[in-house]
This record gives C-alpha cells, sequence and structure tokens, in this order.
C-alpha cells in the first residue's frame, strides 16, 4: 500500500539569509540579490550566498580542521543541515539517529577542484587531501558525519533537478519501509572562473549591460539572461504526518530526446509528462500555483510554459524566483520547494515581476514545483496543504 510523504521541516543559506523568517521577508520585497564580481579579468552578474552565509561557513570552518578543507558547497550543507535539525527540534522527534541523507550537486566541489587542478599544472602534484574533498560522495558523508546520523547515505548530480531526484529516491525508500526518514536536498558553490566560463561559451549568459540581470518568466527579452547563485537547500522526509509543514501528494519524472546537449523541444515534452504523472499521482486536474524552473533563457522559459499550457485547461498562477535569486544549479529545484512551502504556509502568492498572471488564487491548497535538468532530464512534484 502507498504510503503518504510529508515535508517535516525545511532550511536554506543562500542570498535570502539563513532563517525561514529572512528568506519570507526577503520574498515579499521587490529587491533582486545580484551584485557583479570580477573573475580573471571579467565581470559577471552573480548572486553570492549573503554576508551572514558567509560569516557562519568561516566560523564553521574554525569548529575542526577537517573543515578548513571542505568545498564552501559542502559547508553550505552543512550549515543548512544544522538549521534544520535545529527546527526539527523544536517541533517534534525527528529520528535523525535513523535518518537517511541524499544530498546533490550539479557541479560538486568545482572551487577546490580548480584550485588543486592549477596546483597540479604549476607544480606537478596535489595535496593528500586532493581526491577525498574533491569527490561526490564528500558531500552526503559530511553531513551524515556532522549530523550523527546513521542511516544511508547518498550523493548524485542531476544537474539542475539534482534536489527533486533526490525527493524522488527518498520517496522510494519510504515507500518501500527499508527508511523511516530521510534528509534531502541540493547545494551549490559555483561561482568560479571556470564554471562561469562555460556557461559564458554556452551563450547563455546574462549580459552586463542588462538593468535587471535575469529576466525569468520575461517573453518578450531579446537574449539570454541565466545568472548563477550559490544556495544549499534542504528537507526533512517521512512518513509521518506528526509536525509535518505539508504533504507531498504527487511526483512525476520524465526524460525527451534531445537534439542538444542543453536543449528540450520547444513544447518541452519532458515537462509535460511529468506534470501529467504528478497530477495523477495526487489524483488532481488542476493546481493553485506552479514555481517554475524558468531559467531565464529565451527558449527554455516559453518551452515550459508551453508544455503549462498544453497540460492544464487553466492555467495556474505561475511564479519563479530565479529573476531574485538566480540559476542555483543543483540547489535550484529546493529553492523553489521551499517557496512553495513558504507560500502553502503564509497563504500568499509571491508573484514574478516579469509575467502578469490572469488571476491570484485567494486560497492555496496544492502547488507545483518544476524543475528540468541537461538532458532533458525533468522533476515535478505537488505539495499540499495539510
Amino acid at each position: 500500500m502507498k504510503k503518504d510523504l510529508y515535508i517535516n521541516g525545511f532550511a536554506s543559506v543562500s542570498a535570502l539569509g539563513i532563517s525561514a523568517s529572512e528568506v519570507w521577508e526577503a520574498y515579499q520585497n521587490p529587491r533582486a540579490y545580484f551584485k557583479r564580481r570580477k573573475h580573471v579579468e571579467k565581470e559577471y552578474w552573480v548572486s553570492p550566498v549573503s554576508a551572514k552565509v558567509k560569516v557562519e561557513a568561516e566560523l564553521l570552518k574554525s569548529e575542526k580542521k577537517t573543515y578548513q578543507y571542505l568545498d564552501e558547497s559542502v559547508l553550505f550543507a552543512i550549515l543548512a543541515s544544522r538549521k534544520l535539525k535545529k527546527n526539527l527540534a523544536k517541533s517534534s522527534d525527528f529520528p535523525l539517529n535513523n535518518t537517511g541523507v541524499n544530498l546533490g550537486s550539479s557541479r560538486g566541489a568545482t572551487q577546490l577542484f580548480e584550485q588543486h587542478h592549477q596546483e597540479f599544472l604549476e607544480t606537478g602534484s596535489v595535496a593528500s587531501r586532493t581526491s577525498p574533498t574533491t569527490t561526490l560522495g564528500n558531500l552526503s558523508s559530511w553531513v551524515a558525519q556532522d549530523l550523527g546520523t546513521s542511516g544511508a547515505v547518498i550523493s548524485h548530480s542531476i544537474t539542475c533537478s539534482t534536489a527533486l531526484h533526490g525527493i524522488l529516491n527518498a520517496a522510494a525508500w519510504l515507500q518501500s519501509g527499508m527508511a523511516t526518514s530521510f534528509i534531502v536536498g541540493g547545494t551549490e558553490a559555483p561561482l568560479t572562473p571556470f564554471t562561469l566560463a562555460q556557461l559564458e561559451a554556452l551563450k547563455l549568459y546574462s549580459n552586463l549591460n542588462e538593468k535587471f540581470p535575469c529576466h525569468s518568466l520575461n517573453f518578450n527579452k531579446q537574449s539570454n539572461t541565466l545568472v548563477l547563485g550559490e544556495a544549499a537547500s534542504v528537507f526533512a522526509l517521512s512518513t509521518q504526518s506528526e509536525n509535518a509543514v505539508a504533504r507531498i501528494s504527487g511526483l512525476g519524472f520524465a526524460n525527451e530526446q534531445i537534439k542538444h546537449s542543453i536543449a528540450i523541444s520547444s513544447d518541452a515534452k519532458c515537462f509535460q509528462d511529468s506534470m501529467k504523472m504528478a497530477l495523477t499521482d495526487a489524483r488532481l486536474k488542476q493546481v493553485d500555483a506552479i514555481i517554475m524552473h524558468a531559467p531565464g533563457t529565451i527558449k527554455g522559459d516559453e518551452a515550459e510554459l508551453n508544455a503549462i499550457q498544453n497540460v492544464f485547461e487553466k492555467t495556474p498562477f505561475l511564479t519563479t524566483n530565479k529573476w531574485k535569486i538566480g540559476h542555483t544549479y543543483a540547489a535550484s529545484g529546493a529553492m523553489s520547494l521551499e517557496l512553495a512551502l513558504l507560500m502553502l504556509q503564509h497563504q500568499e502568492c509571491i508573484p514574478n515581476p516579469f509575467y502578469k498572471n490572469a488571476e491570484i488564487p485567494q486560497e492555496i491548497n496544492h502547488i507545483m514545483v518544476n524543475a528540468v535538468g541537461f538532458g532533458g532530464n525533468a522533476v515535478s512534484l505537488i505539495i499540499s496543504k495539510l
């Protein structure tokens, strides 16, 4: 028999802040959290974590010698997970000692990897900690060590749909009875010269001349406006409704045959299939709102909108957060889910300044969250009010 899945807590670190109250306050103002930064004599728009997060990351490094060698993607994940643990301790007896951990990253320890590779090019050798601190498994394992969990420890990378794939994976473990609870999410610290240069080479990155860096859901834009951001966002999942913040009522996933390594079809067949699967799983035909993936690229935004219009007879309230914090790669789906949870909790829709919805729902019961990674790898999930 299928078991109901619940989100028992959530936490994040990003440009928006380090607490749920800070994040919600940030969503309620019209400010976008972008800065111009120079990397190897070239300037880019980016969305770095807040100064408070940076301070906490430095304090974390001073706790243990081993933490001094960790990439910021891992440090951000530990900070977010500690906030989650603190939130859970206030409201429930979430069994951390039997909890699995499934966190992911798109780029992984890119800062350390670039640093150690440069050292290798210059000296022909690397430091002894290079291998363990740059492997993907280094991510979830350190979070599990820090929290003191004893369940399954899994790391994975499925580009921009990484975090939502973590929820799919946790759902399978929980439904099978192989686990009683899971911590899932995504983390990314991609603001490095090599990573930024890769996106610029793809001609996806926002132009410095743009007064407003990311035009996610602006369907009149004449150029791509993707901007990279850094963040970590995590969730506690279980089959227990006690002290839960929302129910996961629907899950969907799909791939599509692609003609280009970073493209999806013009009507995003993968999103159509993943959204239909999530709706069927939730036994719904309609949701009140959709937090779109919408990265700020011309084709990506349009394809997802076309998919939504093909699936729904009445277009739900549409929004996104990338106009505000940029694309945080593996953390992007998790940050979208956090926004959905906050909207559900506060019963307030957060609009996108570039898109005018036909109407705003007076009551929010069901919200869909979309994410898609390179290769047409889409995930859609639906959270519902308890």
